[in-house]
């Protein structure tokens, strides 16, 4: 894992270009000109080091981006580092947005061309992936990376998630929703594609704090929720305390058979390498005919093992072991296993809205000085960067969020 770095304030004083900047300014220039033919949709205005400005795209309707690039030393980390780099460089103070979501989204919306610009390239990529070999999600892995993004402690969830602790996708199905509501509306959803009745059980791959496992009982349900987080346990033992059991269980480690099968953004956490033993078990617990209601973050498939095989900064600094889906993929082995898919919906302008709102509590949070004192300003805007991130990133529409529902071949 890397350690976060600190950004530093927007300095606005004149700039004087070095060494750096002379001898590698007219390289840096014609990777502008690359970036530039890329930018189909939208635009990015660049305050450039030497006190100059241009425009890249705007061509046709998109995200309005501005960044102040402050030393071209950002442009050689995102050409080596990729995503990982272009955080880096954002820490340093090397480039500094008025809004940087809608760069991210400016280049998801133009990943056909832009996509390999967030990537690591030659020796970085190799070292990156070498490195994030360790954060494999065997039993030992997994159990260390659920515990260092899940663990941070309730008190610091508790602050900028809403009031159910729900930390995923809200679905916003009506004009003026609160976020508390349309967690509401994704909970509800899930529970009907379970297809289950009152007295039915309901295994709950990932159970968070329990939010679903609530609105499950209340809804005459058993649930078996299972996780890795010690403080999501706890939570949640405390807020279901009937009709609800929850075990620090690794899903290969599930034994029995269920009515129906739950789970919300877990299989993201799983790696690839480990999807086909993921849906081994939901295979293996779901009773003939049942149903197992999953939400799941896909990378467009176009792109996706590219994406695959490099380390971008969610990986590095968040999530270490975590990687999206290809909903092709992850459905062809679904389909190996008797497990049909059915009835897909996508959202994923509503889980930029979701954090953007979670962004919006979490500032507020930081600005009342109610974060525990253990996050420094470090962390803080590690946090926001990669609330930003993600934001952009579905508002580019390079990554989704779905619902779909697998059914268990009968017989």
């Amino acid at each position: 894992m890397h350690a976060p770095l600190s950004p530093s304030a927007p300095d606005h004083s004149p700039r004087k270009p070095g060494w750096f900047s002379r001898t590698l300014a007219p390289f840096f220039r014609s990777q502008l000109d690359k970036i530039d033919a890329g930018i189909f949709q939208g635009s990015l205005s660049l305050g450039l080091p030497d006190g100059t400005a241009r425009l890249l795209g705007g061509r046709a309707e998109g995200p309005a981006a501005v960044v102040d690039l402050r030393s071209w030393r950002a442009l050689l980390r995102l050409a080596i580092g990729g995503s990982i780099g272009w955080y880096q460089a954002w820490a340093l103070g090397e480039w500094t947005s008025p809004d940087p979501v809608q760069l991210f989204a400016l280049f998801g919306l133009n990943r056909a061309a832009l996509a390999r610009q967030a990537r690591a390239t030659g020796p970085s990529k190799r070292i990156k992936r070498l490195l994030h070999w360790r954060n494999r999600n065997h039993r030992g892995g997994s159990r260390r990376n659920i515990h260092f993004h899940y663990d941070l402690g309730n008190d610091f969830y508790r602050l900028w998630l809403d009031p159910g602790m729900t930390y995923s996708s809200a679905r916003f199905t009506a004009p003026g929703q609160s976020l508390e509501q349309a967690q509401h509306e994704k909970l509800a959803a899930i529970l009907a594609r379970t297809n289950t009745g009152p007295g039915d059980e309901i295994l709950e791959i990932g159970c968070g704090w329990g939010s679903f496992a609530e609105l499950a009982v209340a809804e005459g349900r058993r649930i078996h929720g299972i996780t890795l987080s010690t403080e999501q346990k706890a939570w949640a033992e405390a807020r279901v305390p009937e009709n609800a059991r929850f075990t620090l269980t690794d899903y290969r480690d599930v034994t029995g058979t269920y009515d129906a099968v739950a789970s919300i953004e877990m299989a993201e956490a799983v790696g690839q390498a480990y999807w086909p033993a993921y849906l081994d078990t939901i295979a293996r617990t779901l009773k003939p005919g049942g149903h197992a209601a999953l939400q799941v973050i896909t990378f467009d498939d176009a792109f996706f093992e590219d994406y695959a095989s490099n380390v971008d900064f969610i990986q590095a600094y968040v999530f270490p072991g975590g990687l999206l889906l290809s909903e092709e993929g992850f459905g062809a082995l679904a389909a190996a296993r008797g497990l049909k898919v059915r009835d897909r919906t996508g959202f994923g302008l509503d889980y930029a809205e979701t954090l953007r709102l979670w962004r919006e509590r979490f500032d507020a949070a930081v600005a009342a000085g109610a974060l525990p004192k253990q996050f420094d300003p470090d962390f803080i805007n590690l946090w926001r960067y990669y609330l930003m991130y993600c934001e952009g990133g579905f508002r580019g529409g390079g990554i989704d969020v779905i619902q779909l529902t697998l059914v268990k071949e009968e017989g």
